[in-house]
């Protein structure tokens, strides 16, 4: 037990970087709980529509950030290398591998994002008048957030490469100020108040484009005014990476990456079958992810926490070190974890009530709030261990530990579930949400061997 508790020192130097993260955190998933309610008060086929796009969209938030991850992990440990070179190679990297995903992801939702969001609109059982409401609602969306794709990359690649290098601040700085002023704009445009128009959906989307844009000046123009940020100084006179280090960051990168396409297609997939129960089940699991969302900002934050801590004392090549303050670290965010759950597990009565839906909807979302109340522990224990095997550049075991792990088990569950049965959208989900276990189990197992302790930068 004792290497599992760290003193005053320890804890204040893990609060340092977790708290504007967790600050940052916060904000975004509470605007977004509140932007939720918003459109949830337009109606279940509104918010039923919105979510569905909104579930696209998160496959490539979640592909961006894996794509910035392999590269994060050579950055915080080039930041603890002191190398401003490494770093800008890095910065580079991010910036080409973003751009090209968020065309390649803007053509493609194009083409077939009608045919995407269809998907999840299967129910023989829903009114058709209701489903063909719900795809417009969801289109209407769509074509206006892709607008914003370009700026949440650029303030990503930003916000990405200053918390690897020890600046969580402003980030959070950027990212409070936009989902602020995303919720002001929400509540105007959504609403028709203050003489502007009621947009309804469509306002919803344009509040958080304009948004977008706003937290990707504050960010690039803050990050370069920053006087101690010096690989900043000149970032765009060049963008030359060497062979061997894009190489590298290739071979790390690239199963990271394909590990968040999978994990993210893997979890759209699942939401798709629990969809099959139709558009109640579709509006209970879109309020059950937003409160989910929220409560689990502090597991987000640990475990952002931890990759970077310990990837920067990897590169600094105290490997004890890193491995002491690891264990800490996930200890202490399993503890934090499980007060949450409780919290949750009281309040998940409660919340649905905020949302204009239905009994039947109301009531579902309860029972999936409860379940997920009861595994935040768990999942805490997954995430720490995730995040440790990264931070040691362990790609393709996080790859398999992880995307492989959500596809070949959790998705296959859940597709035979909804097909093969006719059991309650519930059990269902309490069956799915019960197969993370074994994995929160192996990886506790994997990081308690050390296998992931690795310094890539002295390596190359």
């Amino acid at each position: 037990m004792r290497k599992l508790i760290g003193d005053k020192k320890f804890y204040k130097m893990v609060l340092t970087v977790a708290i504007p993260i967790i600050i940052q955190n916060g904000v975004t998933h509470f605007v977004n709980l509140l932007d939720n309610i918003m459109i949830g008060q337009l109606g279940t086929l509104s918010m039923s529509g919105v979510s569905i796009t909104n579930q696209l969209l998160q496959v490539f938030n979640i592909t961006i950030f894996g794509a910035l991850s392999g590269p994060g992990i050579f950055m915080a440990q080039y930041y603890g290398k002191k190398d401003k070179k490494g770093l800008q190679s890095c910065f580079h990297f991010k910036l080409i591998i973003g751009l090209l995903i968020t065309l390649f992801a803007i053509g493609l939702l194009m083409l077939y994002g009608k045919d995407f969001i269809s998907l999840f609109l299967t129910n023989k059982n829903d009114r058709p008048g209701d489903t063909l409401a719900t795809l417009n609602f969801a289109m209407t969306y769509l074509k206006i957030m892709l607008i914003g794709l370009f700026p949440f990359v650029i303030s990503q690649i930003y916000a990405s490469s200053l918390r690897e290098t020890g600046n969580t601040f402003l980030p959070m700085v950027s990212s409070v100020s936009a989902v602020c002023i995303n919720f002001v704009l929400n509540y105007v445009l959504i609403f028709g108040h203050f003489g502007f128009p009621c947009l309804k959906v469509t306002g919803g989307a344009i509040a958080t484009v304009i948004a977008r844009y706003i937290e990707m000046f504050i960010i690039v123009i803050g990050g370069h005014l920053e006087k101690h940020l010096d690989y900043l100084k000149g970032i765009y006179h060049h963008l030359a990476i060497s062979l061997t280090m894009a190489k590298q960051m290739i071979l790390r990168g690239l199963p990271l990456l394909c590990n968040e396409i999978l994990w993210s297609v893997s979890m759209t997939l699942i939401c798709q079958c629990y969809s099959t129960r139709g558009l109640a089940a579709v509006a209970a699991i879109n309020m059950t992810n937003t409160v989910v969302n929220f409560f689990m900002i502090v597991c987000y934050a640990m475990g952002n926490s931890i990759s970077i801590i310990v990837g920067q004392k990897l590169g600094a090549g105290k490997i004890d070190q890193a491995r002491d303050y690891d264990l800490k670290m996930i200890a202490m965010n399993c503890v934090c974890c499980i007060i949450i759950g409780v919290c949750l597990l009281i309040s998940a009565q409660y919340i649905p009530y905020v949302y204009k839906t239905s009994h039947q909807v109301r009531e579902l979302a309860t029972l999936l709030l409860s379940i997920s109340a009861c595994m935040m522990p768990i999942i805490s224990l997954y995430y720490g261990s995730y995040f440790t095997l990264r931070a040691g550049g362990k790609t393709l075991l996080t790859f398999l530990f992880d995307s492989v792990y959500t596809f070949a088990i959790s998705f296959i569950a859940a597709f035979l579930l909804t097909r093969l049965t006719q059991l309650p959208l519930f059990y269902v989900y309490l069956f799915v949400q019960c197969l993370d276990i074994p994995k929160a189990i192996l990886g506790i197992i994997l990081v308690n061997k050390g296998i992931w302790i690795h310094n890539l930068v002295n390596e190359s």
